[in-house]
């Protein structure tokens, strides 16, 4: 992975995750001082996963994050372009349908999913505008798209806090918790280089998503966005 560039290449990306799957969950916990679960639970309400109803979870990786929905009675399937952490999946919830896919060119039909969603995966897809075009046309018309990313905190003096801790307090965390700390320090900078709440909010406006909103958790930390496609 080039740092410096922060030049997504999928094969490269895809490796970064197949080397950090088996304590992908617990890392993540522990870098995030346990926000990762409340921001989830915060995606699960947005999406509102009903029964019956099929959910795109994109970037899902082990499926710790399509428990939610699953728990709703909906169908939901886990999609990651990382077969590591898929394995990884299938051992801790074989009885998901993890899917292998490429957000760019993702392997289902137009209009097959009541609703898309992808957590803290977008900004490690190399086209982001061709991922959003991609979970458009898999949703159905009066579907909706929330997404869970990194932002920037809208706060300025708490701003330069969070970015001292990114990149001088995660990477030695990263090192005694994960198997792969140089992938750490690759998400950290590629969250300081990801756009804002407004410029992804365009983003989103130009696939095609209408009524398109975002919600700051953690002081902008973490911002979640979400869309409709017209037509229902």
């Amino acid at each position: 992975m080039t740092r410096a560039t922060l030049d997504k290449q999928p094969h490269e990306v895809a490796t970064m995750f197949d080397d950090v799957a088996a304590n992908y969950d617990l890392t993540n916990d522990v870098l995030s001082l346990g926000q990762d679960r409340r921001w989830r639970k915060e995606v699960a309400k947005a999406v509102d996963a009903r029964p019956a109803q099929r959910v795109l979870d994109l970037a899902a990786g082990t499926g710790t994050s399509s428990l939610p929905f699953a728990a709703t009675g909906a169908y939901v399937v886990p999609c990651d372009f990382s077969l590591g952490m898929l394995r990884e999946g299938k051992k801790k919830h074989g009885w998901l349908p993890l899917t292998a896919g490429d957000g760019t060119k993702l392997p289902f039909r137009d209009e097959v999913f009541d609703a898309v969603t992808i957590s803290f995966g977008l900004r490690n897809i190399q086209d982001t505008d061709a991922a959003l075009r991609e979970l458009y046309r898999v949703t159905k018309p009066g579907g909706r798209v929330v997404i869970c990313e990194f932002s920037h905190a809208t706060w300025g003096p708490f701003r330069k806090v969070y970015e001292e801790y990114l990149m001088r307090a995660l990477p030695p965390i990263a090192r005694a918790v994960s198997s792969n700390p140089d992938a750490y320090v690759y998400l950290a900078e590629s969250i300081r280089t990801w756009p804002d709440q407004p410029e992804l909010a365009g983003m989103l406006q130009k696939a095609g998503w209408q009524k398109v909103a975002w919600r700051n958790l953690s002081g902008g930390i973490v911002a979640m966005h979400r869309g409709f496609k017209p037509g229902a």
